[in-house]
């Protein structure tokens, strides 16, 4: 299935307050760093999902997704393909509206598990270079 097109990525973008990004890395040379990084920095709040990690991005570290206690409208998902059935499955229970694989990660199942609760999804694009090109019209 294609990506949405450029018009209800913009929709995601301006109805989206939060952010829980699995796989976020405190290491600064990583993609799953930098890229959260800017999404919080124009305003995005960001709740990191590492069970690794105690706090990352100035916020408090979550072990997976089904630790979150708070509303979540975007699942930024930044790791192996996979994976992300199970995390799909996640965002369907937490009830994100949105479950977003970046650039290098595809997956039919996850795609199958999370549009079939209703819940858009993106698939190998960059979160954050989307935003970056779309910024204007955001």
């Amino acid at each position: 299935m294609a990506n949405p097109p450029d018009e209800d990525l913009i929709e995601i973008y301006r109805s989206t307050k939060t952010i829980a990004v699995v796989g976020a890395s405190s290491n600064a040379e990583k993609s799953a760093h930098t890229i959260p990084a800017y999404l919080q920095s124009v305003g995005f709040r960001i709740i990191p999902v590492n069970p690794t990690a105690d706090e990352i991005f100035g916020e408090q570290a979550h072990r997976s997704l089904l630790d979150i206690e708070e509303p979540v409208d975007v699942v930024d998902v930044f790791r192996p393909a996979a994976e992300t059935p199970d995390i799909a499955r996640e965002a369907v229970e937490i009830g994100a509206k949105v479950l977003w694989l970046q650039l290098g990660i595809s997956s039919d199942d996850a795609e199958r598990i999370a549009g079939g609760a209703g819940l858009t999804v993106v698939m190998d694009i960059c979160m954050g270079a989307t935003h970056k090109r779309l910024a204007e019209q955001i």
